[in-house]
């Protein structure tokens, strides 16, 4: 909490001897204010609390300052456990304490106090009746509270149905016109306590212990009523159990907390790391699929590219061989041919020379035998060349008029020896 300034009003007229709240209305009132105190001084070592009895013996039966605001926890606690009863019981119109009165002097406390720096506050103790104040002393009060810049914190105990609307007009003077809008944040607070319930459990949870701002619109009555078991929320991280009362306990179960809390750490996260490596894993096979089912493709892709080489492939060889067999076929029959011509050039030879010569005879004869050549060995000759049909209708046409011009010379050739 911030650096700050209170000062601690305590009722101390003749009705806070009521047994309403356990043991009496001034021990419940010492016990919460007791509780405040060490709230206060020990969330910042430089905070300050004064003391002020609204109720005193004296000839003016006024205001008695106690303490002046001081860090010195001992006066503080000495004054606070050192009231007594004072005061009338609302004779001569008056109340047993004055309100507007003792937060006057509690203002010009803290106007010279030691450390100026900080905030301003006054926590106010109301048990006894207000019958004949009138509201517009509380809201000129608060509006004083305001100017100053004083905040004020109030704690109704008992006389609720008569005390809590006059208390009201102070408190909201004192937060001023801006508190009434939606939404605002209030800095001064009226917290009412039911008879029955100890204060101390009361206020625990209250925005004057907590020291925040609680949102316009709230009525902390209705929250105290709730709120008598006890105040474990405001002390969640020491296992509900206040430190200034019992600060072993307190220290020993925070202990506590902080080891279960680290072991449930380190627990949920051994239980997250296999769902991690599983979902990283499964990241991976996901981020790796895309590249296989590209390389599936291309080899689908390659495949079909090969098989179509290899088609390709063999239609040319198919085509070179049917290239091969015509062209072996038309050199065949150009050879066929040439020996044809060359017969029959042969043969006017032949016959030339049987007319010049007898001495040509022996060149004739082995015309003659070149001519008789077998048709079988053809044939045969034939076959065994790469290519060659030899039952093409070419070749054998081919024979056939080699086959006739032979017969006719050899026909000639009887006739002339003749």
């Amino acid at each position: 909490m911030p650096l700050e300034s209170c000062m601690i009003l305590l009722d101390n007229s003749e009705f806070m001897r009521n047994g309403d709240y356990i043991p009496t209305r001034l021990e419940a009132q010492s016990d919460a204010a007791n509780m405040i105190v060490n709230q206060k001084t020990q969330s910042n070592p430089e905070s300050t609390v004064g003391v002020i009895a609204m109720s005193s013996s004296g000839p003016s039966s006024g205001a008695e300052l106690l303490v002046s605001p001081t860090d010195d926890l001992g006066k503080i606690l000495t004054a606070l456990h050192g009231v007594p009863f004072c005061g009338e019981m609302g004779r001569n119109g008056k109340d047993a304490v004055d309100i507007a009165a003792s937060v006057q002097v509690a203002t010009l406390a803290l106007k010279h106090r030691r450390n100026k720096n900080g905030a301003q506050r006054i926590v106010l103790f109301v048990g006894s009746p207000l019958t004949c104040a009138e509201a517009r002393s509380f809201v000129k009060a608060g509006k004083q509270l305001k100017k100053n810049n004083v905040f004020i914190d109030v704690i109704a105990m008992g006389e609720l149905g008569e005390n809590e609307p006059k208390l009201k007009e102070l408190v909201d003077a004192a937060n001023g016109s801006s508190a009434n809008e939606e939404g605002a944040e209030r800095n001064c607070h009226l917290v009412t306590i039911p008879a029955g319930v100890l204060p101390s459990d009361v206020l625990i949870t209250s925005p004057i212990f907590r020291g925040d701002a609680a949102p316009m619109g709230g009525d902390m009555g209705g929250a105290a009523a709730g709120a008598g078991g006890g105040g474990g929320d405001a002390f969640a991280e020491y296992g509900g159990v206040d430190p200034n009362m019992d600060p072993e306990l307190a220290m020993a179960l925070r202990v506590s907390m902080e080891e279960e809390r680290a072991r449930q750490e380190r627990v949920s996260a051994a239980a997250e790391e296999p769902n991690q490596e599983e979902k990283s894993g499964d990241d991976e096979d996901a981020a790796a699929a895309p590249p296989n089912n590209a390389e599936s493709m291309e080899g689908i892709t390659d495949g079909v590219e090969n098989d179509e080489d290899a088609l390709l492939q063999q239609a040319l060889a198919m085509s070179m061989a049917e290239n091969q067999a015509s062209s072996a076929t038309e050199e065949t029959a150009a050879a066929t041919g040439g020996e044809s011509t060359a017969m029959d050039m042969g043969d006017d030879d032949d016959d030339a020379a049987m007319q010049m010569a007898l001495a040509m005879s022996m060149q004739g004869e082995s015309e003659e035998k070149t001519d008789g050549l077998d048709p079988a060995f053809v044939n045969q000759l034939l076959g065994s060349l790469p290519g060659v049909n030899p039952d093409d209708p070419a070749i054998q046409e081919a024979l056939r008029k080699a086959k006739d011009e032979s017969e006719k010379k050899g026909d000639d050739k009887e006739d002339k020896e003749e």
